[in-house]
């Protein structure tokens, strides 16, 4: 099974194709029970992500490898082992487990800083003591691989990744990450939502990529597949992934996913002429008018 669940639905309204806001205790416990019984046992969380780990903890995850982050350096923090320390331990604490699978920055740049290598060594004391399996870094861009990656050990990268969104192929790195043996996560197969949103509903300050949207709208019409079907059969169309992450507000709508995820692969169209990093990065998004 190479899903993992992402769970920032859990914990906060998440998405821009979210009607449905954050996701009730009661969905979510129903969301992973049939998760779990169909095979996806990888959980996405962060500390960031409102009242995820809370909620995660109050349904019970000792079943599941469970990924989280830590989030970046407060200004101002005189203390990098106290506060490494105190987060990843109230951090296990809210998830209600004794370990986690994967223990990953949020911030990569905070290993580039004064306090990186301090950083890293305690991070490195909870691998060491049999807390943590996997150790790494979330990334917005594959460049950021390009400073970090001769200075420590990564055992574990998430990126974002889906059919607009291909740096991390077309860098080199996902290949360059698989022969070193180093897990990758990839996770934005939707483009928050946005890839599976109605022509009609999709929001007017994204018609710039007008070009772009007519491509896309008429080959999922002419392959006759549905937007979902074709993000997650592209996904899953690189054996460098070893999972991806998605996010769902509905049992019915992990249900779909389960099922476009085990058809065959699929080739998509080249239309990385149309896009640019305003359209796939939505940090950018709340400058577009």
């Amino acid at each position: 099974m190479k899903l993992a669940l992402g769970t920032a639905q859990f914990g906060m309204p998440y998405g821009i194709a979210n009607q449905a806001g954050q996701i009730t205790l009661s969905e979510a416990r129903k969301i992973l029970k049939f998760a779990s019984e169909h095979g996806v046992d990888v959980l996405d969380t962060a500390i960031s992500y409102g009242e995820s780990e809370i909620r995660l903890g109050q349904v019970g995850v000792q079943d599941f490898k469970v990924v989280t982050k830590i989030s970046a350096i407060p200004t101002g923090c005189n203390n990098i082992i106290e506060w490494a320390d105190e987060q990843i331990t109230a951090s296990m604490s809210r998830l209600g487990v004794k370990g986690l699978y994967g223990l990953l920055l949020h911030r990569s740049e905070d290993l580039l800083g004064s306090n990186g290598k301090l950083l890293y060594e305690t991070l490195l004391k909870f691998k060491d003591a049999g807390k943590v399996q996997k150790l790494g870094v979330s990334i917005y861009s594959p460049h950021e691989l390009d400073s970090i990656d001769n200075i420590f050990n990564l055992e574990l990268v998430q990126a974002p990744f889906n059919i607009v969104d291909q740096r991390l192929h077309l860098s080199g790195w996902l290949d360059r990450l698989q022969a070193r043996g180093i897990e990758v996560h990839t996770r934005s197969v939707f483009l928050q939502g946005l890839l599976l949103m109605r022509p009609s509903d999709r929001p007017s300050k994204f018609n710039r990529w007008a070009a772009f949207w007519s491509k896309w709208d008429a080959w999922i019409e002419q392959a006759g597949i549905t937007p979902l079907s074709a993000c997650i059969r592209f996904a899953c169309t690189f054996p460098q992934i070893g999972r991806f992450i998605v996010g769902v507000d509905s049992i019915s709508q992990l249900q779909e996913i389960l099922l476009a995820s085990e058809e065959s692969p699929l080739e998509v169209p080249s239309w990385q002429s149309e896009i640019n990093s305003d359209l796939f990065i939505p940090s950018n998004w709340a400058t577009l008018t």
